[in-house]
């Protein structure tokens, strides 16, 4: 008999089979198992959340551009004069499209874009989100709603609103597209200076992809989200910014003259409490402005010659000097040559003889400012203007110039120095010129003008400015006895149509010659300003008031001082002060 192998019959096979079968597919179940647990359970609130952001992710990377707004006597809680609103864009994810070209095709027509730059955008598969076309009309939004397109998506981005329209604006500057930039910015005004700030920190996706782009769970897969922007707080008062603005444009237009500025502070902290410029713009219809000039802010850019407002600090730096007093008398004849030159009173035919240095102020005479300086050496008269901070930035929040002193540096020649005694051949701005007078409210302390009283940040965090010396130029004794001296002025001299029944105020005016295109200055053509306080007891208010170019006057008598006495009068009714003195009948 012949012995064989021993053969497994046919099922013994087909059960060994089957429990491989078994083990395998309970393996692959096990591991699918395993996977939807870590999809599901660890990760689901990762996944879910992925899955959320992917349809707002713009709004997730892209900070809220910070709020700046205002406050009044009556409503501590604000004004935005800066905001945000909502406007909607068209967006893209591209591997959700199923047909590019036809979806290109259909979103061109809508949108009234080329057909071709849709495709581009569309047809990158590396990327998650691709924005089509910003700032979405309605009828846009509901066109493309209409096509129903697989992968395209609607989001909301901020866009920059200005609710007050042209209230304050030369301050708030705008936000707009510079020539090199894809991305608005801020262009003037505290937009500008504050751009870092406002604009806030973008997010960004920290993203670990798997095969194919697939996004790897568990790994580090992160949406950082953006940080909003600073909101400011203005140190602003509505009230007081809307009375200055209507009274300048009234004055402006009344005088036809080219333009007119504003600034009111608190002389004792330094805060603005309204800063204006006329002509003014919209800052939310800035494309239609056709003369850039008027998006600056001239009481902070504007250099200009500042004229007989200055003699108030020629006499201030000769009366520290122990140079002069009130009372100090000189010959004037009505003129004075100087290194050839012929210098003359603004009317030189009047106040021939003795005067004091008093009435060099009340009437406004240049013979007396240039003894004044003379009395002084010219070394020291530029020691003085620089104390007073001339010649360099105040350092407040906003794009500002420096003025010009480069006559009196350049050179010991008398006959600059002389003219710059009374404001002539020297720049300054209107905010250098606030800050120096605030020395003679504050002892002979200047304070430095700022115009944010918060900077709050997204999480709540606000850091508050606090007021500050800016320097002490002058003794609190010289303080003093300037300032009775423009009380003067305004009580007796040409500041008489400043005066406000009931009341002692301060001030002094100022009527500056402008340089022609020639390069020498033109008789028709003056800057008038008059730049004062009070009430002289308990300062609450320092103002200064410039009008440029009017035509149907000479002087600042009849433009500046009367649009300075009628804000004057609104801020004393405003906080309502009281009058220290007795108001005569019928005034």
């Amino acid at each position: 008999m012949v012995n064989r192998p021993h053969q497994k019959n046919n099922s013994d096979i087909f059960e060994s089979r089957t429990v491989l079968l078994t083990v395998f597919l309970l393996l692959v179940f096990v591991v699918i198992a395993v996977k939807l647990f870590r999809l599901q359970i660890i990760h689901g609130g990762q996944a879910q959340a992925i899955a959320d952001q992917q349809h707002s992710i713009y709004q997730r990377l892209l900070p809220s551009r910070g709020e700046i707004s205002i406050t009044d006597k009556f409503s501590p809680t604000g004004y935005p004069v800066a905001t945000n609103i909502k406007h909607y864009l068209a967006y893209a994810v591209p591997q959700d499209i199923k047909n590019s070209q036809e979806t290109a095709q259909s979103l061109a027509s809508v949108l009234s874009l080329d057909p071709q730059d849709v495709l581009a955008k569309i047809t990158q598969p590396d990327k998650k989100y691709v924005v089509i076309k910003q700032n979405l009309t309605d009828a846009e939004q509901a066109g493309v709603t209409a096509l129903n397109l697989s992968g395209i998506y609607f989001d909301s981005q901020d866009a920059r609103f200005y609710p007050e329209n042209t209230l304050l604006s030369q301050v708030i500057g705008y936000v707009g597209y510079t020539a090199s930039s894809t991305q608005k910015v801020g262009l003037y005004g505290l937009e500008r200076y504050f751009q870092n700030q406002l604009s806030g920190t973008p997010g960004y996706v920290n993203e670990q992809a798997g095969v194919g782009g697939s996004v790897i769970f568990g790994a580090k897969n992160d949406i950082v989200p953006a940080q909003d922007g600073v909101n400011l707080v203005l140190t602003i008062d509505k009230s007081i910014q809307f009375e200055a603005e209507s009274v300048l444009q009234q004055t402006v237009q009344q005088h036809g003259a080219d333009s007119g500025s504003v600034i009111v502070i608190n002389p004792k902290t330094g805060a603005i409490l309204a800063m204006a410029g006329y002509p003014d713009f919209d800052p939310n219809q800035y494309n239609l402005v056709t003369n850039p000039s008027v998006f600056s802010n001239e009481p902070t850019v504007g250099n200009y010659e500042p004229g007989s407002t200055f003699k108030a600090i020629t006499m201030a730096a000769a009366i520290d000097e122990n140079k002069i007093t009130p009372q100090t008398t000189y010959a004037n004849t009505g003129s004075v040559k100087v290194d050839g030159f012929t210098i003359k009173n603004a009317e030189p035919g009047e106040f021939i003889g003795t005067e004091t240095m008093a009435q060099v102020l009340d009437f406004s005479l240049n013979t007396g400012a240039i003894y004044a300086e003379n009395e002084m050496n010219n070394a020291d008269f530029l020691k003085y203007l620089k104390a007073f901070g001339f010649g360099q930035p105040t350092g407040i929040t906003l794009p500002e110039t420096a003025g010009d002193l480069s006559n009196l540096e350049n050179g010991n020649i008398d006959v600059e120095y002389d003219t710059a005694s009374f404001g002539q051949g020297i720049t300054v701005t209107p905010i250098q010129l606030v800050q120096a007078y605030s020395a003679f409210v504050n002892g002979g302390k200047m304070m430095k003008p700022y115009i944010v009283q918060s900077q709050i940040s997204s999480d709540g965090t606000a850091v508050n400015t606090q007021p500050q010396v800016a320097g002490q130029p002058i003794s609190a004794q010289t303080a003093n006895t300037v300032t009775a001296m423009l009380v003067d002025v305004v009580e007796h001299g040409y500041g008489t149509p400043a005066a406000i029944p009931g009341y002692y105020l301060a001030g002094k005016t100022g009527t500056a010659q402008v340089v022609g295109t020639d390069g020498k200055y033109d008789p028709t053509n003056n800057i008038g300003s008059f730049i004062g306080f009070g009430p002289v007891e308990n300062p609450q208010f320092l103002m200064m008031v410039r009008i440029d170019h009017p035509r149907d006057v000479q002087f600042a008598e009849s433009t500046a001082e009367p649009a300075w006495a009628q804000i004057a009068r609104f801020i004393l009714g405003y906080y309502n002060i009281p009058p220290t003195r007795p108001i005569p009948p019928g005034k």
